[in-house]
């Protein structure tokens, strides 16, 4: 005789999707490159999103608060900034999947460092080093419009 299972809570899933990315890592899509630079599948090092608009600066996420987005986990400091997230992430997440704002707006794909950032216009921008930061400085907005012309498919590239 077959018993039915116990209804398990989506908390439960995320609990025990990220115990098993913890374990044995996170998966990777067989097909295409990931949207998001994530390293070991956790999004901008482990670095809470919301925190870059709300504090003096970026502070570092937990694991007791965690959402999986777009193919990548999202740490947060507090439940606050985890809900904050969820009502609109793409107010919070990095523009350009969190790779260097810099490099795409001259074709290349780099990894953003979450301690090299800007805000422009209520976006979120990483940068490859603060080298690269500042030259980027130099004309933004032409640097955003570079990107964008080529923003999402130079992850086809990868």
């Amino acid at each position: 005789m077959h018993r039915p299972l116990l209804p398990v809570s989506c908390v439960a899933y995320a609990a025990l999707a990220l115990l098993v990315c913890a374990i044995w890592g996170t998966p990777q899509a067989s097909a295409g490159p990931r949207y998001f630079s994530a390293e070991d599948g956790v999004a901008i090092r482990g670095y809470d999103p919301v925190s870059f608009f709300i504090a003096e600066a970026p502070e570092r996420g937990q694991r007791d608060h965690a959402v999986m987005w777009k193919g990548a986990i999202w740490l947060f400091r507090s439940a606050e900034n985890q809900s904050r997230f969820e009502s609109n992430p793409r107010a919070y997440a990095p523009r350009f999947g969190g790779h260097c704002a810099y490099g795409m707006a001259r074709g290349l794909l780099f990894d953003g460092d979450p301690l090299s950032w800007e805000i422009v216009d209520g976006r979120l921008f990483l940068f490859h080093n603060p080298r690269v930061e500042t030259l980027w400085q130099a004309d933004p907005e032409q640097m955003i419009q570079s990107a964008r012309a080529v923003w999402p498919s130079i992850l086809r590239q990868e």
